[in-house]
């Protein structure tokens, strides 16, 4: 099936990125929120980012043009329906996504395709509460989207071949690559990553190191361009703490339990950038470690 129209659930980071990419692509794109603000806010995130682009001569300023024209807004979930494919970009909890999907089922048409950004939540079981299980998948965007060039494609345990084809050739469009995945908690990027982050707070806790040590050691001892403890600053920390949840229940394994100290960050509010306070404080002028 050829797909030319594509529906966002979501309008914040995640959603916004991938917006941006869809209708750089050529795709027409429909972009929803309960939020006006967010969607204001994501249309202006997406001109900055496209003006950069410009700046740096990856793109013709009428290709901004022609990509912000590609991008409608609105705040009704039902007007995704008449589109060929759709990515749900919501925040990371089933019961949200669950009622998502259910809200969106008497406006689709039969031949629309229904997807997840989810980064660790089951595909089947999402699926299997809609009408189309064979229409469905985890179509997993890494973070920033216009920047990271991989897309995670999970099939559901009832995923036909024509939908992952469908879901591939888009990929392919955008010019990424797609990493074929199977529907087993966290998937293969966060299914390695998390863990690591994980270990980097529990060497935290256990004060092994300090923030500045850790972070250091990494970048300059593994070569990672970002240390693990700023990294699940830039990634959040309720969502390092939930993907971490969601393998700790599902392969129940003592390996995965998430260390007391993130939970404790999580439950002090302090999620990383987004609240301007995680494992370092970025309310002045340069970050500052928090311990």
């Amino acid at each position: 099936m050829e797909i030319r129209t594509v529906g966002i659930v979501g309008a914040g980071q995640m959603g916004a990125g991938i917006t941006q990419v869809m209708a750089a692509a050529g795709y027409n794109v429909l972009l929803t929120d309960t939020s006006d603000q967010a969607l204001q806010s994501a249309i202006s995130k997406i001109d900055q980012n496209l003006e950069r682009q410009i700046d740096r001569d990856k793109i013709s300023a009428k290709a901004k043009f022609l990509a912000i024209k590609r991008i409608s807004t609105t705040q009704t979930l039902a007007d995704l329906g008449q589109t060929d494919l759709i990515i749900e970009a919501a925040t990371e909890r089933e019961t949200i996504k669950q009622a998502i999907f259910e809200d969106l089922l008497p406006y689709l048409q039969p031949h629309t395709i229904l997807t997840s950004n989810t980064s660790s939540i089951s595909i089947t079981r999402l699926a299997s509460r809609t009408d189309r299980p064979n229409k469905f998948m985890g179509f997993h965007f890494m973070n920033p989207v216009p920047v990271m060039k991989l897309v995670e494609l999970i099939r559901g345990i009832a995923t036909d071949v024509e939908t992952y084809d469908s879901c591939k050739s888009v990929v392919d469009r955008l010019g990424k690559t797609a990493a074929s995945a199977e529907d087993f908690p966290a998937f293969i990027v966060n299914r390695i990553l998390m863990p690591m982050i994980n270990e980097a707070v529990y060497t935290l806790y256990e004060g092994v190191g300090s923030v500045q040590s850790i972070d250091s050691s990494l970048k300059l001892g593994a070569n990672h361009p970002m240390g693990p403890l700023e990294l699940a600053d830039f990634i959040g920390l309720d969502t390092c703490l939930a993907i971490m949840n969601v393998l700790h229940d599902g392969l129940a394994d003592t390996k995965y339990r998430p260390c007391p100290l993130l939970t404790k960050y999580v439950e002090a509010g302090w999620l990383g950038r987004k609240t301007e306070r995680g494992f370092y404080d970025y309310r002045g002028d340069h970050p500052i470690p928090t311990r």
